[in-house]
């Protein structure tokens, strides 16, 4: 297991990976966003060259709202575009997987419309990566895009996409947490976790472990039962990074516990 965090777009990138690497964290979630962080302000050697210093891996992350799925023709290839900018960066930094978050902004349309719109300009996306060294995985979203049916309206036209599993989305908008049902249909596609509490319903609070209602525990059974022993961002939200570390401690420990349980 490899524990990671992400840096705060409005802050300088070089600061952010000092502070993660101070904490004894071992890769950046890089996040390519405004305003401190769009690609256009990022020294792709600097940032290369900072990361070797610490001795960091680094996993790409793209905004959140990047209209992928508009039905704004102008609009979903201005968003294809400026991906394309970010894996650019992400190619010069070392990156190699990038995520993307799945559009569902399309008012007065159908789900298969932004379905379809979404595996369009992933596609579209695809050999641009491919060529970079760079593969994409698609992230779960509360709400549409956050069980193994709604996942798999995606990863079953596209064999090349991997998954990226946010343990606390699964907690949110669904009856249970559905983290153990997409990695028993989507487990050998898992390419990189994000991990964070709350309280299910709609909040996502990005919690500290242990402050919300996910069974951390539980959740890192699951990913061991796939075989899963890679990256793992801790997606602590909070202006005090004593709990970001306090999360990590609880994941190594739990973690370690896991490794020496008999086997089942």
């Amino acid at each position: 297991m490899i524990i990671g965090a992400m840096n705060h777009p409005a802050a300088d990138v070089l600061n952010e990976i000092d502070a993660i690497a101070q904490m004894g964290l071992e890769f950046i979630d890089l996040s390519l966003e405004p305003p401190g962080a769009s690609w256009q302000k990022m020294d792709a050697d600097a940032i290369r060259s900072r990361l070797q210093q610490h001795s960091l891996r680094v996993v790409g992350h793209t905004a959140y709202y990047l209209p992928l799925a508009s039905s704004i023709e102008c609009l979903r290839l201005a968003a294809v575009e400026e991906f394309r900018h970010c894996i650019d960066v992400f190619q010069k930094v070392g990156a190699s997987w990038v995520n993307i978050h799945p559009d569902r902004h399309t008012p007065f349309h159908d789900r298969d419309f932004f379905i379809a719109r979404n595996i369009e300009s992933i596609q579209e996306l695809l050999p641009y990566a491919r060529r970079a060294g760079i593969g994409l995985m698609i992230e779960n979203l509360p709400g549409e895009f956050n069980n193994v049916e709604q996942l798999g309206e995606l990863l079953n036209p596209i064999p090349e996409l991997g998954l990226h599993l946010d343990i606390g989305h699964a907690n949110l908008q669904n009856p249970y947490n559905t983290t153990s049902e997409i990695l028993a249909a989507y487990g050998s596609r898992l390419r990189h976790v994000h991990l964070h509490d709350n309280r299910g319903g709609h909040n996502d609070l990005h919690l500290p472990l242990g402050a919300g209602s996910v069974d951390v525990r539980a959740s890192i059974q699951a990913l061991r039962s796939v075989g899963y022993d890679d990256t793992i961002t801790l997606e602590v939200f909070t202006p005090d990074r004593h709990f970001l570390e306090y999360s990590r401690d609880i994941l190594r420990n739990l973690w370690t516990a896991a490794s020496n349980a008999p086997p089942a």
